[in-house]
């Protein structure tokens, strides 16, 4: 993914990823579409995500654990910019 293919928002999260995860994969996925006239969409695009991620990280951690580490990197971006995450986490090999 590089920022041509991507928004500002998702350049973000992939970048804010890849520096506390060290993902061998990552995948951000912007769903802001379909979720157009629902709570929580933002007019200016960008709001709703998917991050598909497999990092050593995430090797003998719950799947909680798993979010939390996604959340931690994201924590700026929840808060302010970001609506709603769905997060697909694994470790290598799973």
């Amino acid at each position: 993914m590089t920022q041509l293919e991507t928004g500002p928002v998702a350049a973000e999260i992939e970048r804010r990823l890849r520096a506390a995860l060290s993902p061998e994969s990552l995948a951000v996925i912007d769903d802001s579409a379909a979720h157009r006239g629902h709570a929580g969409h933002d007019a200016r695009g960008e709001s709703h995500f998917t991050v598909e991620i497999v990092a050593a990280a995430f090797a003998g951690e719950s799947r909680v654990k798993r979010h939390r580490l996604v959340n931690a990197a994201l924590a700026a971006l929840l808060a302010d910019r970001v609506h709603a995450l769905v997060i697909q986490a694994r470790a290598p090999g799973e």
